[in-house]
């Protein structure tokens, strides 16, 4: 066998319970191969508990079936442990009405936590490759993300208990292909991977192609582009975490001082004064709007906060009153109002 590809180590130890995600697809079949033999090698031993998983999502019929048939042949081989799991896709679909691609990726995630959580595995490893970034980063970038959604696929994503690692991140499909020749290792391939009517396989097979010819480095580009937003994005938390509670203002302030706080469930609010608000720059400004969304458990679009900006007079837009009493209606139920003083944010329920 060639050697094995490179495989990041960083957050891998002896003794580690490591199970890798795998869909009998080139680039899991590869990450198996090579954690199987990393751990094997005498000398660089991992020195790990290895074993697999396999997610059946309830889609394509005969074709999955064979997928997983192969994936148990080859743990079989490799004599390596397997986890199977039969998930529902369509059926949660009709209950959430969530698109195809996220209702399968939840269920998957939901049966990681459920091998963590039960102490059956200490890092779930999946297969997720340049190639994958950098289509994350493009369809983020489409979809108007902001700088944490453009940090797009993490290499360490860390559960309450437990986490999940992807460790050819950095490897090009290209190469994982190339060493599977190489090693005469036949893997299987998802018919549904080739239908444009997917967001994902749009970009993959007839937007990047396009974008390489003008950079034929893109895929790096963009990788680099979401390491530099994971990044920014740290350095921001750590930022928002020492200043929020000194901006952030619980419920409404009430004659004679203090603050009027309600118990009653759905109606708490979250105020900052807006003398405080205007003395923090433009990109500061966005981010403590946001926060203090997301601790209410509601998201703002770029629109919305810049609505916000305008309501407190920090910004124009014909559309929104900067004056006392004015109100605005945002999404999730999210509602903002102006006080001379303070900007108050509460759910309406």
């Amino acid at each position: 066998m060639p050697a094995i590809l490179p495989l990041d180590r960083t957050h891998i130890k002896p003794g580690d319970r490591i199970c890798a995600a795998i869909s009998g697809g080139a680039d899991s079949v590869a990450l198996l191969l090579t954690l199987h033999a990393a751990n094997a090698t005498p000398r660089a031993s991992l020195g790990i508990g290895l074993s697999a998983l396999h997610i059946h999502h309830g889609l394509r019929g005969e074709e999955a079936d064979a997928d997983q048939r192969f994936v148990q042949d080859l743990c079989a081989s490799l004599n390596i442990p397997l986890h199977l799991h039969r998930a529902d896709v369509p059926t949660r679909i009709a209950t959430t009405s969530e698109g195809l691609e996220e209702a399968a990726r939840n269920l998957r995630y939901a049966y990681f936590t459920t091998l963590l959580t039960s102490n059956q595995a200490d890092a779930i490893l999946t297969a997720h490759t340049l190639d994958d970034q950098a289509e994350t980063v493009l369809m983020k970038l489409l979809r108007g993300a902001w700088t944490e959604g453009l940090s797009a696929i993490h290499p360490v994503l860390n559960l309450p208990k437990g986490k999940i690692l992807r460790p050819f991140l950095e490897t090009p499909r290209a190469d994982i292909e190339a060493f599977l020749q190489a090693s005469n290792q036949p893997w299987c391939n998802d018919s549904s991977n080739a239908d444009i009517a997917f967001t994902r396989n749009k970009i993959r097979h007839e937007i990047l192609p396009q974008l390489r010819t003008l950079n034929p480095s893109l895929d790096q580009t963009l990788a680099n582009l979401a390491e530099l937003a994971r990044e920014e994005e740290s350095r921001w938390q750590t930022e928002l975490s020492r200043i929020l509670p000194q901006l952030l203002l619980p419920g409404k302030p009430v004659r004679g001082g203090g603050r009027s706080v309600s118990t009653t469930p759905g109606t708490s609010s979250i105020s900052i004064e807006l003398d405080r608000l205007r003395t923090l720059d433009p990109a500061l400004r966005r981010r403590v709007l946001r926060a203090a969304a997301r601790q209410l458990g509601a998201r703002l679009s770029f629109d919305e906060t810049s609505r916000l900006l305008a309501l407190c007079g920090l910004r124009t837009d014909p559309t929104v009153a900067a004056r006392t009493g004015s109100t605005l209606h945002l999404s999730h139920q999210l509602r903002a109002d102006r006080s001379p003083r303070e900007l108050r944010l509460f759910l309406h329920e």
